[in-house]
């Protein structure tokens, strides 16, 4: 990536700084806010196990093929029209879910939020690019720890909210979150049509050839594995995670939950350090300290599960730096704006659809074997693929740079 003079944080950018963040708020509530209130949507709601599992498996499946669609998305509106195209998604979403009279419309409605989701997830990395070419790492680090906020809070605020108001309400309140986050957004696209700019050419929108030919860079595919591990191991997590410790290291219900979200807690610090970190230092090193983390706890789950299970906990929930750090070399791997969201719509359209398959095989090496040495056997060998990464991305290198050879 050129290099690019620094400017001050907030000199001309504040829509777009306010914008950024406030887009990261939203990006995970349409995942977060069903499962806590679950039973009281049922009362109102007939929804049966199966109707249950299809909405646990929505979320993986609508970031992968929105993964795949953003690119699009981004050619036809342009990186910031596409931002307000998601948020349009994702508030109609939250508001058909809150009214829904059925199941039908509550899993429709959750489909175009997640869509909405999917699209925000693809976009926002080069949107930080775009309006932040000095301040990538920073802006980077910042979002992450948002998107992680945007997690906690209507996960901790859905029932206690359901409980005072009602179900639909709790749904439907972040719709409020969505139009906020429109503001800036709208704000952006009409000062540039002002100022008669083509969004569409400025943003340099990827040209399907180079979407299509993203198999063939080794950076593009090592991006990949490295996001394709970590959104396996983490879905994995927050499937089995609590199941694990409680038959093998006798944790009770309570304190598996409260070890499930140590998981969290512990991989703030490591969102907003890593994306700084990568942008100074030989990634390979974060790489690899993130794939030693994730050994090192699934092994000491395997050999000594009810000695330091903390710990263990600890470290693979340490392990998930690898996904800001893949954030941060979706941006600094590529030359151009087009390379950043051809590249972005790729690997996270690869990592989240085999993120969705992660807790499934977890699930069926569970029924095979009858317990858990199979399946964290497994995690371990998803773990290590990502060393071969560490290697090949130790070495600066540029995706349209490999594709022009």
């Amino acid at each position: 990536m050129s290099e690019h003079r620094r400017l001050p944080l907030w000199a001309g950018r504040t829509a777009a700084l306010l914008g950024i963040g406030l887009v990261a708020f939203t990006l995970r509530q349409a995942v977060a806010t069903i499962s806590p209130i679950l039973g009281d949507i049922r009362v109102d709601v007939p929804i049966s196990n199966i109707g249950v599992g299809l909405l646990g498996t929505l979320p993986p499946i609508l970031l992968a093929a929105s993964g795949f669609v953003a690119p699009r998305v981004a050619r036809g509106f342009g990186l910031d029209g596409g931002i307000v195209l998601a948020l349009l998604l994702m508030t109609l979403g939250h508001l058909v879910r809150a009214f829904a009279p059925g199941f039908a419309v509550l899993l429709a409605g959750s489909v175009v939020a997640l869509a909405g989701t999917g699209i925000g997830n693809v976009l926002l990395p080069p949107i930080v690019r775009r309006h932040f070419p000095d301040r990538v790492a920073l802006l980077t680090a910042v979002y992450v720890c948002v998107v992680g906020v945007g997690t906690a809070v209507p996960a901790a605020v859905a029932a206690p909210v359901a409980e005072q108001i009602g179900w639909r309400f709790s749904l439907g309140i972040w719709s409020v979150t969505s139009v906020v986050a429109l503001v800036p957004w709208l704000v952006i696209v009409a000062r540039e049509r002002r100022q008669r700019l083509s969004d569409a050419g400025a943003v340099e929108s990827p040209p399907t050839a180079l979407v299509s030919r993203l198999w063939r860079s080794r950076v593009a595919l090592s991006i990949t594995v490295v996001f394709s591990t970590s959104t396996i191991c983490t879905y994995a997590a927050f499937a089995w995670l609590p199941e694990i410790l409680g038959d093998i290291a006798g944790s009770t219900p309570t304190e598996a939950g409260v070890l499930l979200a140590a998981t969290g807690i512990i991989s703030v610090p490591g969102a907003f350090v890593a994306p700084l970190l990568a942008a100074r230092l030989n990634v390979g090193w974060l790489i690899a300290t993130g794939v030693v983390s994730f050994l090192s706890g699934y092994l000491g789950l395997l050999l000594a599960p009810t000695t330091l299970t903390l710990l263990w906990v600890l470290l693979i929930g340490s392990g998930s730096i690898l996904f800001p750090v893949c954030l941060v070399l979706i941006n600094i791997r590529t030359r151009t704006h087009g390379g950043t969201v051809a590249l972005s719509g790729f690997a996270q359209g690869v990592a989240y659809a085999l993120g969705a398959l992660g807790p499934l095989l977890v699930g069926l090496l569970h029924d095979v074997s009858g317990g858990w040495t199979l399946p964290l056997l497994f995690l371990l060998a998803v773990t290590l693929v990502a060393a071969i990464p560490a290697i090949t991305l130790a070495r600066p290198a540029f995706v349209e740079d490999e594709l022009a050879r």
